[in-house]
Order: C-alpha cells, then sequence, then structure tokens
C-alpha cells in the first residue's frame, strides 16, 4: 500500500512540477514580451519628442539653414553613448557625433522599426524615422537609443524570477506531497484495517470514511458478508448431507447383517468394508466442520486463543480418560490460515487421541524462521519400515496399516501449500510423533 501511495504521490508530484513549469514559462514570457511592448512604445513617444527638440534646433543661418547644437542634448555629443541621431535635408545632412563613424540605417517608412538593429560596440538599436516639413523642405530625422540596458535588465529579471520561481516550485511540491499524503491517510487506515481483517481482529471494514471511499469499503464489507454466509452454507449443508446419509448406512449395514447373506461370505464381507469406510469418511468430514467451528475467512491461527477449544472439543469427542495436553509460546501465532491451521492439527490430534492410551501431547515452538509442530502419542504406533510408504503421495495410512488412520490426504495438501515437511518418527511417549516443520511466509 505504501508503495502504492509513493506511487500516486510521485504521479502527482510530476504532473504538479511539469503543470507550474508550464504555467510559469507562458506567463513569465507574456509577461516579459507585455513589459517589453509597454517599453517600446514608451520609447517610441521618448524618441518622437527628441526628433521634434532636434526640429526646433534647426535654423536658418548666414550659410543656409544650420543645427544649432546648443539645443542638442549632451549625449548626442558623447561618443557611442547610446543616443543617436541623422538628419537628413535635401543635400544637406547631420549626424550626432556620438555615433562617431557608425551610419544609421534609413528606416524606408515613418515610425518604429520592429526589430532592434546593431549598432556600435554590440549595442542593440531601438530606431524611430519621423517626416517633418520645415523651410519647405522635406526633413527626415532618423533617432536611435540603445535598447541593450533594457536586455540585461530582461535578463535579470529572468535570472531572479527562475530563482524565485524555483525556490516556489519546491515549496509547491513539498506542500503538495503533505496535502497528499494527509488525504491519503484514509488509505493507509483501510489497509491497516484490512491487516486486522486478515487477522481475524475484525469482521468488517470501517466505514467512517471519506465519501469517495465508502463505495469501495462497502464494496469489501459486501464480499466479505457474501464470502462467510457461503462458508456458513457450506458448512451447514455438509453436516446436514453428513446426517442425512447416516440413517441409510444403518439401514445398509442391518442389511448386510441379515442371514440371507450368510451364503454369500465375500460379497457381506466386500458390502461392509465399502459400508464402514463410507462411514469412516462421513465422519471423519463432519468431524473436520465441528472442530473448524465459525472461522473467520483469513484468520491466523493464535495458539492460545485456539488450542483451549480445539483441545476441548477433541476431548468431548473422544471421551474416557486421556489426557491432551499442549505446550507453545505465550502469544505464538502460526501466520497461515485458521481454517487451515484447524484441518491440520485438529486431523493429527484427532487421530492421536484415536490410538493414544493414555496421553496425547501438542508442542509448537518458533525456531529461527521455522515453525515445528510436534504431536506425540502413547498409541502402538507405526513400524519403521512402513513410513516412508505412508508419505508417499496416493498412498491412505488407514488402508496400509491396519487399525492406525491418520487422514494424511488433507494433512500432506496443507503441508505442501505452506512449502513445509512432514515426518513420522517414534516418539519418546512410545507412540508415534509426527513432525511438521513449516518455513515462516516471506512478507
Amino acid at each position: 500500500m505504501m508503495r502504492a501511495l509513493n506511487s500516486i504521490q510521485q504521479r502527482l508530484s510530476l504532473s504538479l512540477i511539469a503543470v507550474l513549469i508550464l504555467v510559469g514559462l507562458v506567463l513569465a514570457q507574456m509577461s516579459l514580451w507585455l513589459f517589453d511592448q509597454g517599453l517600446r512604445r514608451y520609447l517610441d513617444n521618448h524618441l518622437h519628442d527628441e526628433a521634434e527638440l532636434l526640429v526646433a534646433a534647426l535654423a536658418r543661418g548666414a550659410d543656409g539653414i544650420e543645427l544649432d547644437q546648443r539645443h542638442v542634448s549632451a549625449a548626442y555629443h558623447r561618443p557611442f553613448s547610446g543616443h543617436y541621431f541623422c538628419i537628413h535635408l535635401d543635400d544637406q545632412q547631420w549626424r550626432s557625433r556620438s555615433s562617431w563613424d557608425y551610419s544609421l540605417p534609413e528606416p524606408e517608412q515613418q515610425g518604429l522599426m520592429n526589430e532592434l538593429v546593431q549598432g556600435p560596440q554590440k549595442q542593440q538599436l531601438l530606431i524611430v524615422r519621423t517626416d517633418y516639413r520645415r523651410f519647405g523642405k522635406n526633413i527626415a530625422i532618423v533617432v536611435a537609443q540603445d535598447y541593450t540596458p533594457m536586455l540585461d535588465s530582461f535578463r535579470r529579471v529572468q535570472l531572479i524570477g527562475g530563482g524565485i520561481g524555483l525556490g516556489a516550485l519546491l515549496l509547491l511540491v513539498l506542500l503538495q506531497r503533505y496535502f497528499v499524503a494527509r488525504a491519503l491517510q484514509p488509505l493507509e487506515q483501510v489497509r491497516e484495517q484490512i491487516a486486522q481483517l486478515q487477522q481475524g481482529q475484525r469482521t468488517q471494514l470501517d466505514a467512517q470514511l471519506p465519501q469517495e471511499l465508502q463505495p469501495l469499503v462497502q464494496q469489501i464489507n459486501h464480499l466479505l458478508q457474501h464470502t462467510e454466509d457461503n462458508l456458513t452454507r457450506s458448512r451447514n449443508a455438509l453436516g446436514n448431507l453428513g446426517h442425512a446419509l447416516k440413517t441409510p448406512l444403518a439401514i445398509l449395514f442391518s442389511l448386510a447383517n441379515r442371514q440371507e447373506l450368510n451364503s454369500h461370505q465375500e460379497l457381506r464381507d466386500n458390502l461392509r468394508n465399502q459400508l464402514t469406510h463410507m462411514q469412516e469418511r462421513i465422519s471423519r468430514e463432519l468431524g473436520r466442520a465441528r472442530l473448524a467451528g465459525e472461522a473467520l475467512p483469513g484468520a491466523y491461527f493464535t495458539c492460545a486463543v485456539e488450542l483451549p477449544d480445539l483441545v476441548s472439543t477433541l476431548a468431548q469427542i473422544h471421551g474416557r480418560n486421556l489426557t491432551i495436553n499442549w505446550s507453545a509460546a505465550d502469544n505464538l501465532r502460526l501466520p497461515w490460515d485458521r481454517q487451515d491451521m484447524l484441518e491440520l492439527l485438529g486431523n493429527l490430534l484427532d487421530n492421536a487421541c484415536k490410538w493414544a492410551q493414555q496421553k496425547v501431547m501438542l508442542t509448537i515452538q518458533q525456531e529461527n524462521n521455522y515453525f515445528i509442530l510436534t504431536i506425540d502419542d502413547d498409541g502402538p504406533g507405526i513400524a519403521p519400515d512402513m513410513r516412508t510408504q505412508v508419505l508417499n503421495r496416493g498412498a491412505r495410512i488407514d488402508e496400509q496399516i491396519q487399525g492406525h488412520g491418520l487422514g494424511l490426504g488433507i494433512v500432506r495438501d496443507i503441508v505442501e501449500h505452506c512449502r513445509g515437511e512432514l515426518n513420522l518418527h517414534e516418539s519418546p511417549l512410545g507412540g508415534l510423533q509426527v513432525v511438521i516443520r513449516l518455513p515462516a511466509p516471506k512478507s
């Protein structure tokens, strides 16, 4: 779940970063463009004013029309000052001293040139042409101003704005991750409740969640209830079927013992044997259902909680002077499905109780990454040369060994499902010892 949350956070963070960068770049470029256009319009008006001052500086003199340098701004006298002009009057021309040997381009039309022009010393010039008529003559005045300081200011603004934007972006991402983590906290609560559900600590998920999660939780609760109902119906159907077959079996047993079959000894023996097997199988399945009880789907097997009830049930089933002891560490829990563990231990203990004389002992312990289950009884046991044969797949010990039934089919399937090992030994109590080693599942 946490990986899922991290993935969602990463996706949201990447999406937020991409959107903010895109929006930030668009807004920054639009802002700079608008500021640049506004500044150019302002300078356009300023250069028009400069042109009018230059027109006013033209006067008639002894040699014709002259430019009165006293009325020309001092900026036009400093070399490469960034302020330049050129006046065209028929065959006369005046250039600002600041342009030195640089000749301003001659725009063909009045107004502000759209593009900046390369000037002296790599200056970027903003050029305006204005046409006038004075003294009966046409006068064209070209005025230019260095735009490089503004471009440099734009670059500084971009750098500063980029740094501020990067810091703001980082802050927004951190805030976004914090708020997303808080928003996804209900999902973590659902995960914890599902873990509690798996461990048997609750039967349903809490519906007091944000509105967006309520349909999911309600559907899960509905599925849990449906599964529990199906398990209950299946268990009840199994019990009903077993009880329904008991009466026909009793009738068949009665028929098999009738005197008419005495003359057919082989037929009578085969019939009795088959009926006996059917009765044992029905009794075993009913015992499994009774031992399992009301198992919560997915619950783990807690030894201190489950074993007392299991031992008590077996004592009631088998009765007589039989002592069933068990030993397990406090709070020891087998990390497998409760139903599987009840079937595993229920079958083995049930068999041990059947053939024990006085005592049955169950020991459960954890060693490193293994859980070891040991069942000892003081019954007749199994001969060493038969133990390997009993454990072969497909072999049934109640058929191979007269008078000793283990129900190893269910036990073997559960042990293999848990990737464990099943071994038979001679018990210190004198009977059979069943040792099961189950590796702890990987988390």
